[in-house]
């Protein structure tokens, strides 16, 4: 992977390589930036000119490099069944990165079989940082260490890696990789050099995706501009999955059965068998979920606010009109809404009960829709 072969990001391009040229490598950084931006390919370009491999382009052979390592969030699956760490999906993550470098952290754990469960860095990963990062060099230069998703390190990972970062040993690089920079602790990020990246312009998408995969140029241009500079999700429309139809249906048949409920008790029972169904998806899917509900009411409140140049999102359900549901989606009830939606995303992170969480959060909704 090359500089020139990521999508924008060109001010970033141009302080890496100035970096590069002029010697001066900060040991540790951290690359910030929403799904979709290339903050990874960008990672893996920057490590490639620094090792300076002999063919210099993203490929099994360079991504094996003995002097380049790299940690994710992993968990068990059928073939690793206990104690996992990095090491056990190498092969896993090559074939991730050589097909989609912009793919996304369900993305990951489709691949591994593990979409159903949440991931983690664990403290038997941050040990193998310490030791790999100890060792001398394969070619006497560097040694590089990218940590993709950093903000799922553990508390205990996250401390153990705390010397490390504060005292790292010679030509030692380390480079985090995160889309919550939030979530990462305070300690971990002041011993970074942080490196912000935008969203995708929609122009850059939109030639990308001609250029590319030569379709139209209004499509491209349409689909360029319901990804919200995201080009993992813009690749993703462009072959809609199930997970989109099937979070479309869920968002409608719950917003629709929690305005009934006013007046109307038995509509809470179908709230709570709603309730249950989304409970037995595991924790990662009701939380892509509920970000899916997030975008949704904001999108709704743009449409009824009249910015309709800001709005992406075209539902296709039968019957269920936008404009009209975006009449009750205004400024008196989008902060708590938000924040309802917010407090369940991090109570089922942390293990909460999804089914009283969800229903929970149902029974605010039929307070909420009517709030004048």
């Amino acid at each position: 992977m090359q500089f020139e072969e990521i999508l924008g990001q060109e001010h970033i391009k141009s302080h890496l390589k100035e970096s590069v040229r002029l010697g001066r490598i900060p040991h540790a950084q951290l690359f910030v930036g929403p799904e979709g931006c290339g903050n990874l390919a960008m990672a893996v370009a920057y490590a490639n000119t620094i090792l300076n491999s002999e063919n210099n382009v993203l490929s099994n052979s360079f991504l094996s490099h003995p002097d380049l390592h790299f940690i994710f969030p992993n968990t068990t699956n059928d073939d690793v069944k206990k104690n996992p760490k990095s090491s056990d999906f190498l092969d896993n993550w090559r074939d991730f990165l050589s097909k989609n470098i912009y793919g996304s952290l369900m993305d990951w754990y489709k691949i591994l079989g593990i979409d159903n469960k949440q991931g983690e860095i664990r403290v038997d990963d941050a040990t193998e940082i310490i030791k790999k990062l100890s060792l001398k060099s394969f070619n006497g230069g560097y040694k590089i260490m990218i940590i993709w998703m950093a903000e799922k390190m553990n508390i205990s990972a996250s401390n153990k890696l705390l010397k490390l970062l504060e005292e790292p040993t010679d030509k030692t690089l380390i480079i985090l990789v995160s889309e919550n920079e939030e979530d990462l602790l305070q300690t971990i990020k002041s011993r970074c050099q942080i490196i912000n990246f935008n969203p995708l312009p929609e122009t850059i998408i939109a030639n990308e995706l001609v250029t590319k995969y030569q379709i139209d140029n209004n499509l491209a241009h349409k689909i360029a501009h319901q990804s919200q500079g995201n080009y993992n999700r813009a690749l993703q429309l462009l072959e809609p999955d199930d997970d989109d139809k099937i979070f479309e249906n869920w968002f409608v048949t719950w917003v629709r059965t929690a305005f009934r409920a006013k007046g109307n008790p038995s509509s809470v029972n179908e709230l709570i068998s709603w309730s249950e169904q989304v409970a037995s998806l595991g924790r990662e899917k009701q939380k892509q979920f509920l970000n899916y509900c997030i975008s949704m009411f904001r999108q709704a409140l743009l449409l009824n606010y009249q910015s309709e140049k800001l709005v992406y999102i075209e539902p296709n359900v039968d019957g269920f009109k936008f404009e009209k549901f975006s009449e009750y989606v205004t400024g008196e009830n989008i902060v708590e809404i938000f924040k309802e939606l917010s407090e369940a995303i991090y109570h089922i992170e942390r293990n909460g009960n999804s089914k009283i969480i969800l229903t929970d959060l149902s029974i605010k909704l039929t307070r909420l829709i009517h709030k004048k």
